[in-house]
């Protein structure tokens, strides 16, 4: 297995001791330092599975990368979506500004930590506001919508008003959804359907856009006013 993601993290770092980063090299000078590691320690380790013992039939060894099985993954996936099992569109992944690729699932070390519930004042058209508690405030500047629980007796006269997303001025739509949990921060839902995935599905069921607000580094991009071009824990 090439383990992709793991090789690339050994050689970047291999690269950082020489005072270097992959951008300094290029794509192709970078993929040609990959496949030297790979042909040092990846016939190491087979070497060492020879020393144990393992009784394996070598003249059968194949490599992910090998011209044959890359052949065979490309033929799968244009048979799939030939046959319309598979299509390609906008989705929420897994991704790393350091590395700026996707991440898959399994690669993902998840963490929990103590964070903070940040509470902010949404004006509601015609008088009034909603208060949203939120542990993620500057993905605020991606909001399309606000939902509420329709079974919530607090707001229910809010559900087809109209509310104004601070800073930026963009309208709202206040939707009810029962997957909001009236128990958890104040009961009320920001709907940032590029940056979570309940949001999202809420976000598709009332047809409203997806604005992502982040560069591939992390960074605020154009869709976030005033605070483009900052981190995005600086923007929090």
């Amino acid at each position: 297995d090439h383990a992709g993601i793991a090789t690339q993290n050994v050689v970047e770092r291999a690269l950082a001791k020489e005072g270097l980063a992959r951008w300094d090299l290029g794509r192709e000078a970078f993929e040609d330092r990959v496949w030297e590691w790979k042909e040092r320690y990846g016939n190491e380790i087979v070497d060492q599975l020879k020393v144990l013992g393992c009784s394996c039939d070598w003249s059968r060894q194949r490599f992910t990368l090998d011209q044959g099985l890359s052949r065979a993954v490309t033929l799968a996936f244009v048979r799939l979506h030939r046959d319309g099992l598979i299509y390609r569109g906008n989705y929420m992944i897994n991704w790393c500004p350091r590395c700026q690729t996707a991440l898959s699932d399994i690669e993902v070390e998840h963490e929990e930590i103590d964070g903070h519930l940040y509470h902010v004042r949404y004006p509601v058209e015609g008088g009034g506001y909603l208060t949203v508690a939120t542990t993620r405030p500057e993905t605020m500047l991606g909001d399309t919508g606000i939902a509420v629980n329709p079974s919530d007796d607090r707001y229910q006269g809010y559900i087809g008003r109209t509310a104004i997303l601070p800073i930026l001025g963009r309208r709202l739509p206040i939707v009810g959804a029962e997957e909001v949990d009236p128990a958890f921060g104040t009961g009320v839902l920001k709907i940032t359907p590029a940056h979570d995935l309940l949001d999202r599905e809420i976000g598709k069921r009332y047809d409203l856009p997806a604005t992502d607000i982040f560069n591939p580094d992390g960074t605020v991009n154009e869709n976030g006013g005033p605070f483009a071009g900052m981190d995005r824990f600086q923007a929090r």
